[in-house]
């Protein structure tokens, strides 16, 4: 059974860090991308950021780039999302989410998500 659980949301204040974790199971890294969304109140669901599979190259949105770094342990088959200069529009719920074929918009498979709220 596929499974993708993340953890570390949290209520931070503006310009703080958190690290989020997604850990997987079910498949490896080395098969399948991770990405991660975020969904704010009220706002559509939008990809923050994305680690490849085959080499592990990153991408990441324009909001966050500079700020938050993506990373993965394939020891541990986890992912991690380290957010840094954290600002109140970061607020929303993460969702990390499996591709088999590299980064890209549709996802195989998704995890539930965890909070984080960002108080200015």
């Amino acid at each position: 059974e596929v499974q993708l659980v993340e953890s570390g949301g949290d209520l931070v204040q503006a310009g703080g860090s958190l690290r989020l974790s997604c850990a997987v199971s079910g498949f490896t890294l080395e098969d399948y991308s991770i990405a991660w969304f975020r969904q704010a109140p009220g706002k559509e669901r939008e990809a923050v950021s994305c680690i490849s599979d085959s080499d592990g190259t990153t991408f990441y949105a324009d909001p966050v780039k500079g700020r938050f770094t993506i990373s993965n342990d394939h020891a541990k088959n986890t992912v991690y999302l380290q957010m840094n200069s954290l600002k109140a529009e970061d607020t929303g719920v993460y969702i990390c989410a499996g591709r088999a074929e590299g980064c890209g918009p549709e996802m195989d498979y998704w995890g539930k998500g965890t909070r984080v709220t960002v108080s200015s």
